[in-house]
């Protein structure tokens, strides 16, 4: 006999979803492998997470509402509080090519259902009008927010934030919102009231701080802390009045130019993965939760889709506990999710290779040794699974990230291989003429390419995975807005050497009038990284090339990264002509210098330092200050993406024997704080 019981319906939805759980689900058989006696409750009241029927999304847009329906119960069975809806008007389209409903027929009916389960039901709203200064766009601002929540048959918490998206100030944010309250508690009298600080510049915090500190609004019920956020969490919560709950928005769905990046991640990765892959990070994601909990009374999880499906349970169960060891976690994900077993070897788990996926992303690709031993637990799984299992998108989301994984560093090894057989031929130049080393450049980096029967298996996956769970891997294919919204399949085959760049070099040499002047023009792509003896190198923003690159506090200390560097990649690929060296970079955000540091450098010698300044395509000045009192350069804009810049320094400010460089940006500045973005730095002795 079992009983289930809960202090309320929802409570008894807790314990049979642990009960699901924990027994063994298979054709024609049910199995509780142990006895169950127990009491829990959660440690936090809000568990939630974020759904945006919207363009953007890389999954939900192309969702009907049974769809939603089986997402809700599955998270319910884990343990959620609510989820949180994305209103129909936001910083994107109107509309989606693959809305199968309209927006506000989606999100009323999402409501509905959330009121069905007996789960909360959040609404996300940003402010979007241009300025709220003005009583005619308040006016109709109200109008429309009353036409949704009166639609709405369910909202237990409002969230306005004050930036990504939105651009409001402080003091007519909180007017608007004030009054927006007013109107919600007409239909919806019970529903909480949250903002946040996000995008905000440091005379806006400060405005915020004041606001409510002497104003002491009676219809706030807390701030919540997310993305673009220039101050911390624990800045917020010690300037913020106690009367004010505050709550967590973390974003467990991106990879990069994100608020919790991979913390060095190889930049083939950020070039092709992209900053939306399917992502479980059991470690990264179990830290960041442990780092912040002290802070907060809840979260509400930022996400685009199913790319981060193992984060949001990992959250759900910390929120539960936040001792859940992710392990298990993994081990329910699994059991649930695919049944007690999958395959003959009951020693052979999906929870296992789930978990070893994240470790495919430590250290250089190219040596990586837990990526073929994943892919090959998956694919031995595959081959003994059920059809049903098989057929699984979320077995398929593991695969496909594993297969993506070991496609990239078989490709990498053969077209590094490729690169360093081209410079070989180069460097013979001399011997053999200028023409015939570009020919026999060119001919070694056209060999043939790595097996090309991954990349048949990946095209498969993202086909399956559109069909099972309307995941867009593709802008053509499957109707993505963007690449950089998790359609990694359109970046499966950019190269991974400077293929391009060097033939486009090839041509430009090959122009020279004279071969003295095409032999050193050759040179110069031989002895890149070296052109000189005794010149340092730093390809900043590839981890294993960084030595003078003072890190930080780093990810454990510091997930946020406010005081670490950051290894980042621009919106570039290697087709557009950039070196990988000019593509990969180092930043730091806000106010946080980026800095390295040199020893051992011969007191009788005077050096010159290039710089390649390169990043995204937005620019700021930057100015560079040696050993904390010399100017390098002052504030200056970059000319070009990228730039490569020299720079003669004094004989003192080596004469220790010891460097110190150090970049700083525009101070007080808002939104994600990034920008300060160097990508290459030589320090080349004078002759």
């Amino acid at each position: 006999m079992l009983i289930v019981a809960g202090n309320d319906s929802r409570g008894v939805l807790y314990g049979v979803g642990y009960l699901l759980r924990h027994m063994e689900l298979s054709e024609g058989r049910t199995v509780l492998a142990q006895p169950l006696s127990l009491t829990s409750a959660p440690e936090y009241p809000i568990r939630s997470h974020q759904i945006g029927y919207r363009y953007k999304n890389n999954t939900y847009d192309a969702w009907t509402l049974p769809m939603f329906e089986q997402h809700i119960r599955d998270l319910a069975v884990f343990g959620i509080s609510g989820l949180q809806v994305i209103a129909p008007v936001s910083d994107d389209r109107a509309t989606s090519p693959l809305y199968p409903a309209p927006a506000l027929e989606t999100v009323v009916g999402i409501s509905r259902l959330l009121d069905k389960y007996g789960l909360d039901c959040e609404l996300y709203y940003p402010e979007m009008r241009k300025d709220y200064t003005d009583p005619a766009l308040v006016e109709a601002e109200l109008k429309d927010f009353e036409s949704l929540v009166k639609a709405m048959p369910r909202i237990d918490a409002l969230y306005v934030p004050g930036g990504d998206p939105g651009h409001t100030a402080p003091g007519p944010l909180l007017n608007l919102v004030e009054r927006e309250s007013e109107v919600l508690h007409r239909y919806h009298p019970k529903a909480t009231i949250w903002i946040s600080a996000q995008g905000f510049d440091r005379s806006s915090f400060e405005e915020f701080y004041a606001l409510l500190k002497e104003g002491q609004p009676s219809w706030l019920t807390g701030v919540f802390f997310g993305p673009q956020s220039r101050d911390s969490f624990e800045t917020q919560r010690a300037k913020i009045p106690a009367r004010y709950r505050m709550l967590f928005y973390p974003d467990i769905g991106h990879t990069m130019h994100a608020q919790f990046p991979v913390p060095e991640w190889d930049p083939v990765f950020a070039l092709t993965e992209g900053r939306e892959p399917i992502d479980p990070r059991p470690v990264d994601e179990t830290k960041i939760y442990r780092h912040f909990a002290h802070l907060h009374t809840g979260f509400v999880t930022y996400s685009e889709g199913v790319n981060d499906d193992v984060n949001k349970f990992l959250w759900t169960r910390l929120g539960w506990s936040g001792h859940t060891d992710p392990h298990e976690t993994l081990e329910d994900y699994s059991r649930y999710f695919l049944g007690p077993r999958i395959g003959r070897d009951p020693s052979t788990r999906f929870a296992d290779a789930v978990f070893t996926l994240e470790q495919g992303w430590r250290g250089p690709l190219a040596t990586n040794r837990q990526i073929p031993r994943t892919l090959s637990l998956l694919q031995q799984l595959e081959s003994e699974a059920s059809p049903k299992q098989r057929n699984n998108w979320r077995f398929e989301s593991a695969l496909y990230r594993a297969t993506y994984d070991a496609l990239l560093q078989q490709r990498l090894l053969v077209e590094s291989q490729q690169e360093r057989s081209a410079i070989a031929m180069l460097s013979s130049a001399a011997e053999t003429g200028s023409t015939a080393a570009m020919d026999a450049a060119s001919a070694a980096l056209q060999s043939p390419p790595a097996d090309s029967e991954l990349r048949g298996q990946l095209e498969d996956l993202a086909n399956r995975l559109f069909a099972h769970a309307r995941l867009q891997l593709s802008v053509s294919k499957f109707g993505a807005s963007g690449v950089e919204r998790g359609a990694n399949l359109d970046h499966a085959d950019i190269p991974l050497n400077d293929r391009v760049w060097l033939e486009r070099r090839f041509a430009e040499i090959r122009r020279l009038s004279g071969e003295k002047q095409r032999l050193e023009a050759i040179a110069e792509i031989v002895n890149w990284e070296h052109p000189a003896n005794g010149a340092i190198y730093d390809d900043l923003g590839m981890p294993g090339k960084e030595p003078h690159l003072v890190r930080g506090q780093g990810f454990d200390a510091d997930p946020e990264m406010y005081e670490t560097a950051i290894d980042g990649i621009a919106d570039r690929t290697t087709e557009d002509g950039w070196r990988l060296s000019e593509l990969d970079y180092a930043e730091t955000l806000y106010e946080y210098p980026l800095e390295m540091r040199y020893t051992g450098l011969n007191p009788h010698k005077r050096y010159r330092l290039r710089i390649t300044y390169a990043g995204e395509d937005y620019t700021l000045p930057l100015k560079l200050v040696a050993n904390g009192t010399l100017v390098v350069h002052p504030a200056r804009l970059r000319k070009s993406n990228p730039e490569t810049v020299e720079f003669e320094l004094p004989s003192a400010a080596t004469l220790n024997g010891t460097l110190d460089l150090r970049w700083d940006r525009p101070d007080g500045v808002g939104g994600g704080g990034r920008g300060r973005q160097v990508a290459e730095v030589w320090l080349i002795p004078s002759r």
